[in-house]
């Protein structure tokens, strides 16, 4: 039986005003041959004259998973009106000799991806959205000609109606490949309540709302994962970079469970393809886990472990993330038999 060792608590907000709300969800970047992992959060802060709270990128630096280095002040803020409100789950992935940064862009109403790029980690250019920057409404008349679950269209009539007519797709958890895939960049995204799979040429095509709604049109085409187990009854999101290993892409991802109290957020895993990730050559039946400690239970979002960060440690698998909306924990698993476990379980 595959076993999830507890490594507790990593991260805890403090008392300055751009994180004293809480600290979450992780882009962790471990070099090679380095010590250290990098982990870029989102803090969550609320001045003292402000009812309304804003989240930003910040920064630390782990050993061992201890924390060695930590800035005081955000590493990266809202500049722009698509992300005044607030930039959300940083992810980054090294692709050649840069990093990019997919993040999600809140401007008070709508969620979207934006991407910054790095060439040394210390500083990001933003090169702005890469979401479509249409309506879901129009984006739903698109997908209906694909073949599709019928809860895409539960969320299209939910998101109009709880945030009007006129709201843009909403996308989060935006993660790309680590290499190209038969010559294209790959991105994962999320289109409630699946993940989806988008290749281009160059980021310059998802600048092209024209580029989306041919995509659109095909979505059923791309999807990668929709929910199945009773632990996904919701939705299921991206979490983690995927990880190269000669079974498939290892992907750990959050599954959202709708019970009659709450909804409950796990973590799962699954091997993609390595040439055609929409293609699922194993997938857990069961989370990989859960929340159990009152500090993954009760926080500003309860019941919620959001992974979003990993690193290799010898033959162990360090995973990283949001426990309850309001700190960073880590967890660690045996590489080895957590392959092993996948492909006992079949698709």
């Amino acid at each position: 039986m595959l076993e999830t060792k507890d490594l507790g608590i990593i991260l805890e907000k403090t008392d300055h005003e751009f994180e004293n709300m809480g600290v979450l969800n992780p882009a962790c970047v471990q070099k090679e041959d380095d010590e250290y992992v990098h982990m870029y959060y989102r803090a969550v802060g609320k001045d003292k004259m402000s009812t309304e709270r804003s989240s930003c990128v910040g920064y630390a630096k782990l050993k061992d998973n201890k924390v060695v280095e930590r800035l005081d002040i955000p590493f990266m803020n809202p500049q722009h009106s698509y992300e005044r409100q607030g930039i959300e789950d940083p992810h980054i992935t090294k692709i050649e000799d840069h990093y990019y940064m997919t993040y999600t862009a809140y401007d008070g109403k709508n969620a979207r991806i934006a991407l910054a790029k790095s060439k040394d980690l210390q500083a990001f250019d933003k090169m702005g959205l890469v979401s479509p920057s249409i309506t879901y409404d129009e984006a739903e008349n698109l997908f209906r000609q694909s073949k599709l679950q019928e809860r895409y269209f539960l969320f299209e009539a939910l998101y109009k109606q709880k945030l009007g007519e006129e709201i843009k797709l909403w996308e989060k958890d935006a993660v790309l490949f680590p290499r190209k895939i038969n010559g294209r960049y790959a991105m994962l995204h999320r289109i409630l309540p699946g993940i989806q799979l988008i290749y281009f040429d160059k980021f310059e095509d998802l600048n092209n709302d024209e580029y989306w709604r041919e995509y659109l049109k095909n979505l059923g085409a791309y999807v990668v994962l929709d929910p199945k187990h009773w632990f996904e009854s919701r939705n299921v999101g991206g979490g983690c970079i995927p990880i190269e290993t000669e079974y498939g892409w290892l992907l750990i991802y959050h599954a959202v469970e709708d019970t009659s109290e709450s909804k409950i957020y796990h973590a799962a895993a699954v091997l993609l393809d390595l040439e055609n990730p929409i293609k699922i050559v194993a997938r857990m039946n069961k989370p990989l886990f859960s929340p159990t400690h009152n500090w993954e239970k009760q926080g500003i979002v309860n019941d919620v472990v959001f992974p979003t960060g990993t690193a290799i440690q010898g033959e162990n698998l360090i995973i990283y993330y949001g426990a309850a909306d309001k700190l960073i924990a880590a967890k660690s698993v045996n590489f080895n038999e957590l392959i092993q476990e996948l492909k006992a379980s079949g698709v």
